[in-house]
């Protein structure tokens, strides 16, 4: 369901448009091992994974750079989009995929569909994973899978994506994921805010039962 609620108090505004190259893989079921391969999985830091994301496509044997891989060329060194297939980042669970995604630079994701638990750590890394209709993810492939790269414009208060052809694609993404995203919290940081009710809770429920504590 698009989402409709107002602006979160703690929202950067700056944060609420997004301009940048944009870059397809329309293949379906990517997974997370092709996002982030097995191999890479030695280490808990979130930082310094960029060269790991989709490196078995992006690197031949002896560690080369594959220069017709679309991430080794210049032109889309800096991508901010990426466009994918439906079903993005099925499989495991390893949150490094999202890590990797982040560290290159990825700050939105638009396809039809996520794997679930890839959906969620996106989310919680501040990575915008954005549904759009299968019809319209075709058109988007269709403009942005080409050797010359082309920026999107995306509002993200408004869920509305700008190919640049004087037409607007409709987003959508689950109310509670566009608050987090948006206000820049996390859970634990919601939760947080709520201190004062959850402190008069604990404090209620102590004088009611004080042998529990």
């Amino acid at each position: 369901m698009t989402q409709t609620s107002p602006i979160p108090p703690n929202c950067d505004l700056d944060a609420q448009i997004l301009h940048g190259v944009a870059v397809a893989f329309p293949s379906i079921n990517i997974d997370t091992d092709a996002i982030f391969p097995k191999q890479f999985l030695k280490t808990i830091k979130r930082s310094g994974l960029e060269d790991a994301l989709f490196a078995d496509w992006r690197f031949d044997q002896d560690g080369l750079p594959d220069q017709s891989f679309v991430l080794n060329k210049s032109s889309f060194r800096d991508a901010k989009i990426l466009i994918a297939g439906d079903n993005f980042g099925c499989g495991s669970s390893r949150e490094h995929a999202v890590w990797a995604l982040k560290d290159f630079g990825i700050k939105a994701l638009i396809s039809t569909s996520f794997g679930s638990i890839f959906h969620n750590n996106c989310v919680k890394n501040m990575i915008w994973p954005l549904t759009i209709s299968p019809q319209d993810l075709k058109v988007l492939i269709q403009l942005t899978l080409s050797d010359q790269p082309k920026a999107l414009t995306v509002n993200l208060r408004k869920m509305a994506i700008f190919p640049g052809d004087s037409t607007t694609i409709r987003a959508s993404i689950p109310v509670n994921d566009f608050n987090s995203l948006l206000s820049g919290l996390d859970e634990i940081d919601q939760t947080l805010l709520k201190h004062k009710t959850i402190d008069a809770f604990e404090k209620e429920h102590q004088r009611r039962f004080p042998w529990l504590s």
